[in-house]
């Protein structure tokens, strides 16, 4: 080296930190380029290197070495910038640009002037030269003579630490490109765990390499001078840092060492996140919780910041592996760490929170703009996007938590624009989570997107006349189905069975006889027509079995239900209307026998039960009846903990709200707030279950009673139980435990208008006709159709002489239900009473009429849905 003008002293500090022989101008003015240098071969701004190498250039005398390897580098990355390696490709081979490279790279390397930091830093570029030209073996032995693994990780430039991360996955790609010397298993052991190695070593440094990026970066945005300049763009990571990040798991996964791969998943999330990693972070995420909800059992779990069991089923037992590193770096990544970080104690808590991680970040990087340009990106990021909802649809469908996947899918509705699947995912999430108007509307989108699909309406059918009884607007949606024709294919017959029911039920509501028998005309002919389209489905003959059960026709009614047993023997309604029909021709011990048939399949069926009731008090006395009402109590304390699961002492909040009911509430059938002797479910009613919900939960409140925990399903169920029994105890002629049974019932829903309708017969059986008709009277105004409250005030209005009132009473009961016998023979009794023996002898014979064919249950009991 040149001595400068005092002697003793080499050249300033630039000269011994660029590495090469040469006159420097001012200390100050090499320090400044060389950092410039040093900052945009850290960032990646190749196209600046030449202008500095040139402006090096003329500040030195000698050879610039160091100049021909700044520029071999940046022309090699800009080429690789501009032709990017796609997985799996085959050698390149060389090219007019990467000759240039090597003549850069090998004057550098040949003079051996440069310092031997220098000297190594040429000598990785040019093994990355090679793998680029297809040189796979030359490039090994350049690492092998280089001494990569005693490389200095400590104290060196934040861009080194790229480089020799980019060299170990080179070298990982060599190892994986070049055949074996010698075969044997031990050598192809070796070589598995080298390569394993090599890409592991990439990916630590690789994020060490990132973190300290942005450090500097977030560093130098804080002290950048006010001058004006451009900001510094995003890093990319680049096919040698991602290759490095990604493919050590993908080779543990290959070789069926499930164990390995899980824990480098794990190091890489645990690492400290860097902007650049984001999108690998929510791709590793991903797959780390599609590994954990598909491959790993409870089991076979065991949390991140454990050591991995040393034997585990998920592994390969044919391949063994060491499940720990057998490597150490003088520098890590920084990890997350500190007392209030959450650790997932189980598999699915796990998946799921990298499920939501994934879903918050998908959300945030959701490319919204609809103009052409920017169309391939918003579809990779909606495909990104769909893969995390479908996972969590798995993630939390498995745990019965509807209502949160409907809050997750929500927050997607902002980029799924035109997107049928997402938006059926999001209807299907809705009708689970109970939410039934707001899936209906959702239901009417996705038809809208694919108006060939009949399942789509058909689901909307489903809703329509279930809880929400939108009984016309279910009709437009079955008869989509139909119009369809041969498109709808096996569907038209469903189409036909949805049309039915909306019939079937409009009948019920209608108020007018005259209607109630032209819907009731229309349902049979769609449920025939259903079953001339799909003689093998059980429920076309079922419900067309019902609706001949309904007018009235036992017989044909019989035939039906006993072809829809020979389809499907052990269906619960098709057992339950044979029973009912049994019933209605006076066989009740017959009846009995299909009913217990029926509860050794389906034990725990209250409807059921309910039945059993009415038949044991017919055919084996009330003692028997009221042990089946303690059966059913144990039944009931048994299926429904209303308690909080969760508190397991875990110590894990986040599936709190995610608690798996094992028991689904909605295979009950009993209707919401229906009568436990119609089971209809009028329009009136459904208003009148409302009122008296609001009303029971206000005079609860009143007499502090404690708040009913869960949904209301299980605890009308309970009342109805207690109703039950008060009515077997009401029969056999006991007003005091009547009376206890009925106040567990109104100890839950005080405003019912089942329980005052069982008051009213609580105070008949006292001899108090006043309190009776007074307890009548507040359930009519709750439920103005209830047909037996109707007819017991109507009697009691004729004891008390009030004729017209009672005939005024009786007539609008038989209006709403004209196949109740008592209501007619109370009627007749009325009638007679004013001294009209022609209208009462007609009620008399329409009484004994319907009597003869009057089940102990009314058939609507049965549910009809779809």
């Amino acid at each position: 080296p040149r001595r400068c003008c005092c002697p003793g002293l080499l050249c300033s500090v630039s000269a011994r930190r660029l590495g090469f022989g040469g006159k420097m101008t001012a200390r100050k003015s090499g320090s400044r380029l060389e950092t410039e240098i040093e900052r945009c071969r850290s960032e990646g701004q190749w196209d600046k290197i030449p202008e500095l190498v040139r402006q090096l250039s003329a500040k030195l005398i000698s050879n610039d070495d160091l100049g021909e390897l700044l520029l071999g580098e940046a022309k090699l990355q800009q080429y690789l910038k501009e032709n990017p390696i796609k997985q799996g490709a085959s050698p390149r081979g060389a090219k007019p640009r990467l000759v240039e490279v090597r003549k850069h790279l090998t004057a550098a390397l040949d003079r051996g002037n440069l310092k031997p930091e220098y000297m190594q830093e040429a000598s990785l570029l040019m093994a990355k030269l090679n793998y680029v030209e297809g040189d796979y073996g030359d490039a090994i032995s350049l690492y092998a003579r280089v001494g990569l693994d005693e490389m200095q990780l400590v104290g060196i430039p934040v861009y080194r630490l790229s480089m020799i991360a980019e060299a170990y996955a080179t070298k990982g790609l060599c190892l994986e490109k070049v055949p074996m010397a010698s075969p044997g298993t031990n050598r192809n052991v070796d070589s598995n765990q080298e390569i394993i190695t090599c890409y592991e070593k990439s990916g630590d440094i690789a994020l060490l390499y990132l973190q300290e990026m942005e450090k500097a970066l977030s560093t130098g945005l804080h002290n950048r001078s006010p001058k004006p300049g451009p900001v510094s763009q995003e890093q990319e990571l680049g096919y040698f840092l991602e290759t490095g990040l990604q493919r050590a798991h993908v080779i543990h996964f290959k070789n069926g060492n499930l164990t390995r791969g899980v824990g480098r998943f794990r190091e890489i999330l645990r690492a400290v996140e860097t902007r650049t990693t984001q999108n690998l972070r929510m791709t590793i995420a991903r797959q780390l919780a599609e590994i954990l909800l598909r491959g790993m059992c409870e089991q076979s779990y065991w949390n991140p910041l454990e050591d991995p069991p040393h034997q585990s089923p998920l592994d390969d037992p044919l391949r063994q592996a060491s499940h720990t590193k057998d490597y150490a770096l003088p520098r890590r990544p920084r990890v997350y760490s500190g007392e209030n970080i959450f650790c997932p104690q189980e598999n699915t808590e796990e998946a799921l929170l990298l499920l939501l991680i994934s879903e918050s970040m998908a959300n945030r990087d959701a490319v919204l703009s609809r103009i052409p340009e920017h169309n391939s990106d918003r579809i990779i990021s909606l495909q990104s996007a769909s893969v995390v909802y479908d996972l969590l649809t798995i993630a939390l469908g498995r745990r019965g938590q509807y209502e949160m996947l409907s809050e997750c899918l929500e927050r997607a509705m902002k980029f799924v624009f035109e997107e049928f699947h997402l938006w059926y995912q999001f209807a299907l999430s809705l009708m689970a989570a109970g939410k039934s108007a707001r899936a209906v509307r959702v239901l009417k989108e996705c038809i809208r997107l694919k108006p060939d699909d009949p399942t789509i309406p058909l689901l909307a059918v489903k809703l329509c006349i279930g809880t929400l009884h939108w009984l016309e607007e279910g009709e437009r949606f079955a008869k989509m189905v139909v119009d369809m024709g041969e498109k709808a294919s096996e569907f038209r017959a469903k189409g036909y069975l949805a049309i039915g029911l909306v019939y079937s039920l409009r009948a019920t509501d209608a108020s007018l006889r005259g209607m109630q028998e032209e819907y009731q005309k229309k349902a049979l002919g769609a449920f025939q027509r259903a079953q001339n389209l799909s003689p093998t489905d059980h429920l076309a003959a079922f419900y067309l079995a019902l609706q001949l059960a309904v007018s009235r026709q036992i017989p044909e009614a019989l035939g039906y239900v006993r072809q829809a047993l020979q389809l499907q023997g052990d269906d619960v309604h098709s057992l339950h209307l044979l029973a009912l029909l049994l019933s209605a021709q006076k066989h009740y011990h017959d009846a009995l026998n299909i009913i217990e048939m029926a509860l050794s399949e389906y034990p725990e069926n209250f409807i059921l039960l309910f039945t059993k009731v009415k038949l044991e008090t017919i055919c084996r006395g009330p003692d028997e009846a009221l042990l089946t009402c303690k059966h059913m109590l144990q039944i009931w304390k048994s299926c429904y903990n209303l308690t909080n699961p969760s508190d397991s002492g875990r110590g894990s909040s986040l599936l709190d709200r995610a608690i798996a009911d094992r028991r689904q509430l909605n295979t009950m059938t009993l209707p919401d707030f229906s009568d436990p002797e119609t089971g209809s479910v009028h329009a009136t009613s459904i208003a009148a279950s409302r009122v008296e919900q609001a009303l029971s939960e206000v005079a609860s409140s009143l007499q502090s009673s404690a708040p009913k925990q869960g949904p209301l399903h299980p605890w009308m169920t309970l009342a109805q139980i207690w109703l039950h029994a008060a009515e077997v105890y009401i029969g056999m002629g006991k007003p005091t435990e009547a009376t206890a049974c009925t106040q567990e019932a109104a100890n839950l829903f005080p405003m019912s208008h089942n329980v005052l309708f069982m008051k009213g017969q609580v105070a008949e059986l006292r001899g108090n006709m006043d309190e009776a008709k007074r307890w009548y009277e507040e359930a009519l105004s709750i439920s103005p159709t209830h047909v037996k409250t109707m007819q017991r005030l109507g009697l009691i209005l004729h004891q008390l002489g009030r004729y017209s009132l009672a005939e005024k009473v009786l007539r609008d009961a038989v209006q709403v239900n004209s196949t109740a016998h008592d209501v007619w023979n109370s009627l007749g009794e009325v009638l007679q009473a004013q001294g009209h023996d022609d209208a009462a002898t007609e009620c008399f014979l329409t009484a004994l009429e319907l009597e003869a064919s009057s089940p102990i249950l009314p058939f609507t009991i049965i549910p009809r849905a779809l």
